[in-house]
């Protein structure tokens, strides 16, 4: 079963609330991880070096928000 979910009188739908989870944690974890490249001294990395980290935190970020919502939905 699909389920919105209700924001001052109005709804969105599920899909519309994870995408926006998404961006924000994204934008949450992109700065802590450029805080602690930068920490660690591998901020000055090769381009690839932090390209592939970079993918590597999103793609996990996302694969765990989406079983979140998935989760949470299965519940509804």
């Amino acid at each position: 079963m699909r389920w919105n979910l209700s924001l001052r009188g109005r709804v969105m739908p599920i899909d519309a609330v994870e995408a926006w989870a998404n961006a924000i944690l994204g934008l949450g974890v992109s700065a802590a991880l450029v805080a602690a490249l930068r920490a660690i001294g591998l901020w000055d990395a090769p381009a690839l070096v932090v390209s592939i980290l970079f993918f590597v935190a999103s793609l996990t970020r996302a694969y765990a928000l989406r079983r979140l919502f998935r989760w949470w939905e299965g519940r509804a």
